[in-house]
């Protein structure tokens, strides 16, 4: 895997209050602009899948992180699109269209899976760009046929679908910028050492992010079938990646240092 040097500690303080805030004002956009109504196609066979073959062609795991995004942004955009007539039909020629709708992403979304990682490693600084060389040998390599021209078409359909606005914040981007304002604020924090185990345990959450949540739901409203609306109402806490980040350095200290916890929490809450 193609690591990056990180280097904490660096960053000039108004680099790093601007880069806070502004990451947190995007965070909040998003969760305003939220549409209960999506489909969520961050699953966790197609999770298990970006981040092996992000493991397997040695890619920053950046990267994998930046591909499961685009692919939820683009495959909702997609279906919206597909599924939106411009006149009423009848519910049968309605219900037909949809099932060759699904149909037809269902034979092209491995395509469109790796199509997100091509563009995430070609958003990366740090990682080695996907070519469509390499990407034909490894989609044949597990069975997939594709010409270097379906693969063309396959990125220009992503991005004119989401008007060439790729790079959005990912939850690792929260976990490494808080990291440094950690690491900025209380310097007798190891935050390099944190940082491995974060990208662990981040990988399991977004792995594992349905049966996670569906438990820290059923937690929060005591309740063992929650309903839909408060189904609807913790979709505000399922997105949130400025809280996602916090939680996942929070559970990274407290498993390695726990002696750092109670520094941890005073820090964020009195100097952030």
């Amino acid at each position: 895997m193609a690591n990056r040097l990180l280097r904490f500690r660096e960053t000039a303080d108004d680099l790093l209050s601007d880069a806070l805030i502004d990451l947190n004002n995007r965070n909040k956009d998003k969760l305003n602009r939220l549409s209960q109504d999506n489909p969520n196609f961050r699953d966790k066979r197609t999770c298990e899948c970006i981040f092996l073959i992000t493991k397997e062609l040695r890619l920053d795991p950046l990267v994998g992180y930046q591909a499961i995004e685009l692919l939820q942004r683009f495959m909702v955009k997609l279906l919206t699109d597909l599924l939106t007539s411009p006149s009423p039909q009848a519910a049968a020629a309605e219900r037909h269209h949809e099932d060759a709708v699904f149909d037809e992403i269902k034979k092209k979304f491995p395509v469109f899976v790796f199509s997100c990682l091509q563009l995430a490693s070609k958003l990366s600084l740090y990682s080695d760009i996907i070519t469509n060389k390499a990407a034909v040998h490894f989609l044949h390599s597990v069975g997939i046929s594709v010409s270097k021209k379906k693969l063309f078409e396959s990125e220009m359909t992503i991005m004119k679908a989401l008007e060439f606005r790729l790079n959005a914040p990912n939850p690792l981007t929260y976990v490494e910028l808080l990291l440094e304002v950690l690491g900025h604020n209380e310097p007798s924090v190891p935050v390099e050492h944190l940082y491995d185990l974060c990208l662990h345990i981040l990988q399991f959450v977004r792995v594992d992010r349905t049966a996670i949540y569906d438990t820290l739901l059923e937690r929060t409203t005591q309740c063992g079938s929650p309903s839909r609306e408060q189904r609807e109402k913790f979709v505000t806490v399922t997105e949130d990646y400025m809280l996602l980040g916090v939680g996942v350095i929070a559970m990274a200290t407290f498993i390695l240092y726990v002696r750092k916890w109670e520094a941890v929490k005073h820090t964020w809450f009195i100097k952030v």
